[in-house]
């Protein structure tokens, strides 16, 4: 036997309302609003905000042995992801794909 599983599915389960779902589960969205970020305890910061003050503490690694940088998109890559080598550097298989 065929079915149809386009066709609208009703059982004696889905007899409740929406109402009577809405008084069974808490609203835990309502009431307060919690505006303080976890990741920003600072606050929000606003698009173009003037960041020069800021320092950032950044541990630059040298390119390793293994791993090249594609002229293409410029960013360093293990050496597996080589697909050809130019005369000007490497070429990542994402790029030449």
């Amino acid at each position: 036997m065929a079915t149809d599983y386009d066709a609208p599915r009703k059982t004696e389960d889905d007899s409740e309302s929406i109402e009577a779902l809405k008084e069974r589960v808490p609203d835990k969205l309502s009431g307060s609003v919690d505006v303080e970020d976890s990741d920003n305890p600072s606050g929000f910061e606003l698009p173009g905000a003037d960041l020069s003050d800021l320092e950032l503490d950044v541990v630059v690694l040298p390119p390793q042995e293994d791993e090249f940088t594609c002229v293409n998109c410029f960013l360093v890559k293990h050496r597996s992801q080589v697909d050809h080598d130019e005369a000007g550097g490497a070429i990542c298989k994402e790029c030449a794909a």
